[in-house]
């Protein structure tokens, strides 16, 4: 099998809402498609931006989510390239949002010579915004 590219992340959360905010309002993310009543989700919505889409939902009726930690199996976080991350930091403050992971003390560190920070989205998801597409 040859992978021709990345499709999506699916990303579940319980505050649809806030969810849809920050991914619409905060990162700049475009809603594609709305469907309510989805395989008894409430919501299955497409979201995409800079070149990645994100498929987010909702629980399914009768069902709660277990919460997201970085010592579960499987992905742990996913990265955006911004331009400018010290200026997309800025953006997200002004905006209100002040849920960051701290390293050595500070919000926005370098890591091989590339400066990104990692924000927490309502739902719990950790996202890595650097400012090199490069590995490192």
């Amino acid at each position: 099998m040859r992978v021709k590219s990345f499709h999506h992340i699916c990303i579940q959360t319980e505050d649809y809402d806030a969810s849809m905010r920050f991914y619409t309002e905060l990162l700049g993310f475009e809603l594609i498609k709305e469907t309510a009543g989805f395989h008894t989700r409430d919501f299955n919505s497409w979201l995409r931006g800079g070149g990645v889409m994100i498929e987010l939902q909702t629980p399914k009726h009768g069902t709660s989510f277990k919460s997201w930690s970085k010592l579960n199996a499987g992905p742990v976080h996913f990265a955006l390239v911004v331009d400018d991350v010290r200026a997309a930091y800025d953006e997200l403050k002004v905006a209100g949002w002040n849920h960051f992971k701290r390293k050595n003390g500070t919000e926005v560190y370098e890591v091989c010579g590339s400066s990104l920070f990692k924000v927490l989205a309502p739902e719990g998801t950790e996202i890595e915004i650097r400012d090199d597409p490069e590995i490192g």
